[in-house]
C-alpha cells in the first residue's frame, strides 16, 4: 500500500554510511523516465518521497524499504512497463552483450559470469551463444531459485539495477555471497552528482518512482557502500563503475588500461 511519508521515515539513517536524512521532494508516482521523450502517464494522485543523506548524499525514497516482492510486480513490474522503458526487453541487453564481449574478447570464455537483475535473460542467451559460461538471476524474477545452489562467480553485471533496489544492504549482501575472491563487479547506474540537491525540487529524469528508480547513488555513496563491503570502488564514466578487492589478471587490461579510477 502507498502511503503518505511519516515523519519516522524522514527520520532514517542513511542505510550506506548512518548519517542523518533530510526530506528532499516529493513526485507522483508516475513519473517515469519516458517524460523526456514527451511520454506522459496520467497522474496517479499518489506521492512519492525522496529523501537525501546530509552525509554521502544518497537518496531513497524510504517507503520501498517495506514493499514485498509482488508489491512491486503488482505496482511496478507490470504488463506495461515496457510503455516506461521500452529498451529493457530487447534493446538493452544486446547493447550489453555486444559491449562485454568487446570487453573482454576471449577471456570472456574463461571465467563464469553471472547477470544479476538479468530479466528475461536475453543478454546471457547472447552470451552463451558466444560459448560464455553464463548465468542470470534476478531476484524479482527467481525468487524462487536458491543463491546457494548459483555457486560463486568471477564476474558479476547488473546493468541498470542498482536504482531498482529498495534495501542497499540486501543487494551488497547478495553480490558478496555470489561472487568469487578474485571477482569483478561490473554496473551501471548514473550518479546523482549535480543532479540532485538538498533545496532544489526533482528535476532529474532518472528519479522515476515509476520505473523503480528508487535509489540514487552520488560517486561518494558508492564509494561508501563499496568500503562498507570491503571492496575498492571506480568509474569509467557517470554511468559504468566497478567494485573489486583484487584485479584478477583476466580482468587487469579493463581496469588499469582502463583507469576505473578508485573513489574515496
Amino acid at each position: 500500500m502507498l502511503t503518505a511519508l511519516s515523519v519516522a521515515d524522514m527520520n532514517t539513517p542513511c542505510p550506506i554510511c548512518g548519517a542523518a536524512c533530510t526530506l528532499l521532494d516529493v513526485v507522483d508516482f508516475n513519473k517515469s523516465c519516458e517524460e523526456t521523450k514527451g511520454k506522459f502517464l496520467n497522474l496517479a494522485g499518489i506521492p512519492i518521497y525522496y529523501v537525501l543523506c546530509n552525509g554521502c548524499g544518497f537518496s531513497f525514497a524510504p517507503e520501498f524499504s517495506e514493499w514485498k516482492p509482488e508489491d512491486f510486480a503488482e505496482k511496478i513490474y507490470t504488463d506495461d512497463y515496457i510503455l516506461v522503458d521500452p529498451d529493457y526487453l530487447d534493446a538493452r541487453p544486446r547493447v550489453n552483450a555486444a559491449n562485454l564481449i568487446s570487453m573482454f574478447g576471449v577471456r570472456g570464455t574463461t571465467i563464469r559470469h553471472l547477470d544479476y537483475g538479468g530479466g528475461g535473460g536475453l543478454l546471457v542467451k547472447l552470451l552463451q551463444e558466444a560459448n560464455w559460461q553464463s548465468t542470470s538471476y534476478d531476484p524479482f524474477v527467481d525468487c524462487d531459485t536458491s543463491m546457494e545452489r548459483l555457486g560463486k562467480f568471477d564476474l558479476i553485471t547488473a546493468f541498470e539495477v542498482f536504482e531498482h533496489v529498495p534495501d542497499v544492504s540486501t543487494l551488497m549482501s547478495n553480490l558478496c555471497a555470489l561472487l568469487a575472491p578474485q571477482g569483478v563487479v561490473l554496473f551501471s547506474t548514473l550518479l546523482s552528482d549535480g543532479n540532485i540537491g538538498a533545496n532544489k525540487r526533482i528535476n532529474w529524469w532518472y528519479a522515476s518512482p515509476r520505473n523503480g528508480h528508487i535509489s540514487l547513488f552520488s560517486r561518494r555513496s558508492l564509494a561508501a557502500l563499496a568500503r562498507k563491503s570491503g571492496f575498492k570502488f571506480g568509474s569509467f564514466s557517470d554511468g559504468f563503475h566497478a567494485f573489486w578487492k583484487e584485479v584478477p589478471p583476466w580482468a587487469g587490461h579493463l581496469i588499469r588500461t582502463r583507469q576505473a579510477a578508485p573513489s574515496s
